[in-house]
């Protein structure tokens, strides 16, 4: 992937995130794996950042992130996963009120890395190979 241009920086960074479901519960279906992407896609143009590749299971979701150093990595982190929690709790909360008793979609924790070490199309086909929920 080529590099990009900031005011006073050029630069190449790729992030690896993973979120999963609170209690790892199987609450992801297909239309909202489908809602999720628009919604990281969007929160990502907000913060100078692009989607490059997403996709998930019913249980967690991985993001291949074009990350923009203007960005505190904790922020960002916390502006994906509360933008798409709130929407997704709203768009989708009788389906989730059969899994949680309260407002809640994500688990607290998550795994972030720089892809540096791996061709970024590997990890592209390994996000690409996760098995997508049919419902």
């Amino acid at each position: 992937m080529a590099a990009r241009k900031g005011s006073h920086s050029v630069f190449s960074v790729h992030l690896h995130f993973v979120f999963v479901t609170k209690y790892r519960r199987k609450t992801i279906t297909a239309p909202m794996l489908e809602r999720l992407q628009e919604i990281f896609a969007n929160v990502c143009i907000k913060t100078k950042c692009r989607l490059i590749e997403f996709s998930g299971e019913s249980d967690h979701v991985h993001l291949l992130i074009d990350f923009h150093p203007d960005n505190n990595l904790s922020v960002l982190t916390g502006s994906l996963k509360s933008a798409t929690s709130r929407i997704i709790q709203k768009e989708f909360s009788e389906h989730l009120s059969t899994f949680y008793r309260k407002p809640l979609f994500w688990s607290s924790s998550y795994y972030v890395a720089s892809t540096g070490g791996a061709p970024i199309e590997r990890i592209k086909q390994y996000i690409q190979s996760q098995e997508a929920p049919n419902d």
